[in-house]
């Protein structure tokens, strides 16, 4: 941890003058929609938006450290008092960034698919078989004889479809963290499965006796997920007003039920028939009921029965010849945003797959105005330490295995940061934990190009909302800190964190400087000035991005912009003052200050646009209002 506790960001513009281009925007002004996170019936959702017709990365950093983020080429920023789920800017120091230990899992799990152990354990679990017809039978009865002459390499390969099956689960796991179906941002038990013994087989009832595995996850997860469900309505009841919440956690049987239905991919390669029962999530055997009374050994194949079983269409590997493992090629390719049919097909299907949109909801228009538009000012190389060979700008990074395309992440590269929008990648990829991959590559990245540009320091996460359970993952990446909506000064996420346990908006620069850093404790009269927070709805069905969360806002919603302010006077303290006069407004091809043109605006007209002129300071800051060009619009 830094001596400072806070950090604050000087702005890069007066450093970097002399990059070409200019930002002009048109005000949107305060725009209600409905909320992606917290699923609320009405217009809950409220935030400032600018349409962008061009904005400078130098520009645009400034804004990313005063609560704005953009979608395509629409910059919004959420109103925190109003807002339903107010949204902090969350970022990291690559420099300082300490993997926790599922991170680093998720490292050594893609190092060992790109070595090929991977594929090396998926090959012992096909060795589980249905054996109907004469030929495998005769195969099974092979690694049945050979079994008694290799009880160690039996019990090494009997230990790796152990393993391979709780890697299985626990992907199921995660897939069903990314559907919504689980809690995300708490620490969840890892899978363990059992043999079940040929003794313990002839006590089951009638049905059971070709049970192989077993776990008991599912009652491990509904411990786990119901301690932190009722941690949560803790915190909840105070927000209800003392209202009771008596809903309780899933219980085993549905969890086992879910996982079972993750698994259908694994029944179907593997042979195994996978079913849920009673809280258990059992694996067994396709094996007819004559075959059913000899455990089944996972040993070397004689090359005889392998041959004979290649006749037949049913090729097995002849173990004892150790085949080379199939190794992997990952290549991660970064290039500037533009339209690419191969990325929209795969951003289509993980929008269907993942998120269960509908097909005919997943267009091309969408995508682009998403994910490929971006109003930002493209920076070329310079050669002389201040940009990185890539160049600032939108970029779309590609990951790529065995060439073919599995992830894609949305990307700004800016001055001081990289800011991540969104990732996409193949569902048949699950297992890989894509979404943890590409941050962590994202944030290597950064820690790379350091050397060529030494301002390029951070690692941008989006939004983190406290109140959306599923977003908390993103305070994983430590130590992370959060934006004051208030001052813009940086605050670490351990100090934030008791006070957004409280109140979802927090004026959290109030309160750094007081707090020890390890035990947080805030007094209630302290808390007391900080405004009443809004009821927070459920946000189990949240439809949310693994990894990456922004959401596409629509600039033409509900605007209320002839509501006043709400502030109170603990609130403006610190908010910086500025002059209306010297905003830089575009008209008729023009660019003038307010206070050179005010003139020729009749009194109503003036005063309607001086309020608007005075909310667009407010949000985006006085010396940004004075560098970037306001567009008029329909006042000239």
């Amino acid at each position: 941890m830094k001596k400072s506790k806070m950090r604050s960001e000087a702005s890069t513009s007066s450093n970097n003058s002399n990059r070409k281009g200019e930002t002009v925007v048109g005000d949107c002004g305060t725009c209600r929609s409905s909320c992606g996170y917290c699923k609320s019936s009405g217009r809950t959702s409220i935030t400032h938006g600018l349409w962008a017709y061009s904005v400078t990365v130098d520009d645009y950093q400034d804004l990313l450290d005063r609560g704005w983020r953009r979608s395509g080429s629409f910059l919004y920023k959420p109103d925190m008092e109003r807002t339903c789920c107010p949204s902090y800017t969350i970022r990291l120091r690559a420099s300082d960034f300490a993997p926790s230990k599922e991170q680093r899992r998720v490292s050594r799990r893609m190092q060992r698919f790109l070595d090929g152990t991977m594929d090396v354990e998926k090959k012992s679990v096909e060795l589980i078989k249905d054996p109907s017809t004469s030929n495998c039978n005769k195969v099974s009865s092979s690694v049945e004889n050979n079994s008694l002459s290799h009880n160690n390499e039996e019990n090494n390969k009997e230990e790796e479809i152990l393993q391979f099956l709780s890697g299985q689960i626990d992907n199921a796991v995660q897939l069903c963290i990314v559907r919504g179906q689980f809690l995300s941002g708490i620490q969840l038990p890892k899978a363990s499965v059992k043999k079940v013994s040929q003794a313990k087989r002839k006590l089951l009832v009638e049905g059971m006796e070709n049970l192989l595995y077993t776990s008991n996850i599912a009652f491990q997860l509904a411990a786990t997920l119901n301690r932190a469900q009722l941690a949560e309505k803790d915190v909840q009841q105070i927000r209800v007003f003392g209202q009771s919440i008596e809903d309780t956690g899933p219980s085993p049987k549905i969890i086992a039920a879910k996982l079972a239905s993750s698994l259908i991919q694994l029944a179907e390669t593997s042979g195994l028939s996978i079913r849920a029962c009673n809280g258990h999530l059992n694996f067994y055997s396709a094996m007819k009921q004559a075959s059913l009374d000899e455990d089944v050994h996972i040993g070397t194949v004689s090359k005889e029965s392998a041959k004979t079983c290649e006749s037949k269409g049913k090729c097995l590997k002849n173990s004892s010849e150790h085949p080379e493992a199939k190794r992997h090629k990952l290549q991660i390719r970064l290039k500037r945003s533009s339209f690419d049919p191969q990325e929209f097909e795969l951003y289509r299907r993980y929008q269907i797959k993942v998120h269960n949109d509908k097909p005919d909801q997943v267009t091309e228009t969408s995508y682009r105005r998403f994910l490929v538009d971006s109003p930002l000012v493209f920076v070329p190389p310079s050669g002389d330490d201040t940009v990185p060979p890539c160049g600032f700008g939108s970029f779309h990074q590609q990951y790529l295995i065995d060439d073919r395309l599995v992830a894609v992440g949305v990307i700004d590269i800016l001055p001081r940061c990289l800011s991540s929008k969104y990732l996409f990648w193949d569902p048949d990829y699950a297992f890989l934990s894509l979404g943890k991959f590409s941050a962590l590559q994202e944030i290597s990245w950064v820690k790379e190009n350091q050397t060529h540009c030494p301002t390029l320091q951070y690692y941008y996460l989006g939004y983190y909302i406290h109140s959306c359970r599923k977003m908390r993952y993103k305070a994983a990446y430590h130590p992370s800190e959060l934006l004051c909506p208030l001052r813009y000064q940086w605050v670490p996420y351990d100090i934030a964190r008791p006070l957004l346990d409280r109140k979802p908006y927090v004026v959290l620069s109030d309160f750094a400087s007081l707090q020890n850093e390890s035990s947080p404790c805030i007094s209630e009269n302290v808390m007391g000035c900080q405004h009443d927070d809004i009821g927070q709805g459920d946000s189990n069905d949240v439809r949310m991005d693994y990894d990456y969360d922004d959401e596409m806002l629509d600039p033409e919603s509900e605007s209320d912009d002839d509501e006043p302010d709400t502030e109170t006077s603990c609130q403006t303290v610190g908010v910086e003052d500025g002059d209306i006069s010297n905003i830089v407004i575009r008209g008729q091809g023009t660019r003038v200050r307010y206070k050179d043109i005010q003139r020729v605006f009749g009194p109503i007209q003036r005063r309607s646009l001086e309020s608007q002129l005075r909310k667009y300071m407010k949000v985006v800051g006085a010396e940004l209002s004075e560098r970037m060009v306001y567009a008029l619009g329909s006042y000239l």
